[in-house]
């Protein structure tokens, strides 16, 4: 990995940190909202060695593949190997599986786990893929429709771009957050970005639905 995108990941942590620092001071619990992928895992590890009162934090994702949790495309287990480490292990994290065998017949206990959760949450970390999507909000999916308009908190998801279904919270869920941050890397990227940000159309590219908060935007090349 890079220098550059090392540092990004410690200076990233170290927002998180603060922000979570400064919410426990006003709450006696705060909510974590976290993106899979592999752009995250260096930022996983810098978090995980933050001195935070770890038993007070909340981890949840904003989305998840319905896979079981020891497959390699689970998001929570890239949480568990990579966040859920030494003190940071104390976290309560919440995964969006059951033994269900599809997010259809699973969404709704998922629902009810994620609402006990301290909402608005402190912070969410956004990824982004090279077609603009974030969580599971893929513009080629049936159901972006639905997520992005509902004020359900889940939405299940399938999309012909993936080969697993998957689970999301809604844009609207994720809109209630106290701080937004998108976190990525690479020049592709970046011109996705940056061409989202020249138009309008969140179907084309549902990172839209984001632009219009306050978001931090962590890049490196």
């Amino acid at each position: 990995m890079s220098e550059l995108r090392q540092a990004l990941a410690e200076q990233l942590a170290e927002a998180v940190f603060q922000a979570l620092t400064d919410d426990l001071a006003r709450q006696e619990r705060v909510l974590l909202v976290v993106s899979g992928g592999s752009t995250p895992v260096p930022f996983f590890k810098a978090l995980a060695a933050k001195h935070l009162p770890w038993k007070q934090v909340d981890i949840t994702l904003a989305d998840e593949r319905w896979v079981d949790e020891q497959s390699r495309d689970s998001n929570a287990k890239l949480v568990r190997e990579n966040l859920l480490q030494g003190a940071a292990a104390d976290a309560n994290f919440v995964p969006l599986t059951t033994g269900d065998l599809t997010p259809e017949e699973g969404v709704e206990e998922v629902a009810k786990r994620a609402a006990s959760l301290p909402w608005p949450a402190s912070v969410v970390i956004l990824g982004m893929g090279g077609d603009g999507h974030t969580a599971s909000l893929f513009p080629d999916s049936p159901e972006l429709t639905l997520a992005l308009a509902t004020d359900e908190l889940l939405v299940a998801v399938r999309t012909p771009s993936q080969p697993q279904p998957r689970i999301t919270f809604s844009a609207d869920r994720l809109h209630q957050a106290k701080r937004h941050i998108l976190h990525i890397t690479g020049d592709e990227k970046r011109t996705v970005l940056a061409n989202a940000m020249s138009g309008d159309d969140v179907r084309q590219l549902p990172i839209r639905a984001f632009l219009s908060c306050p978001l931090a935007i962590y890049w490196a090349p």
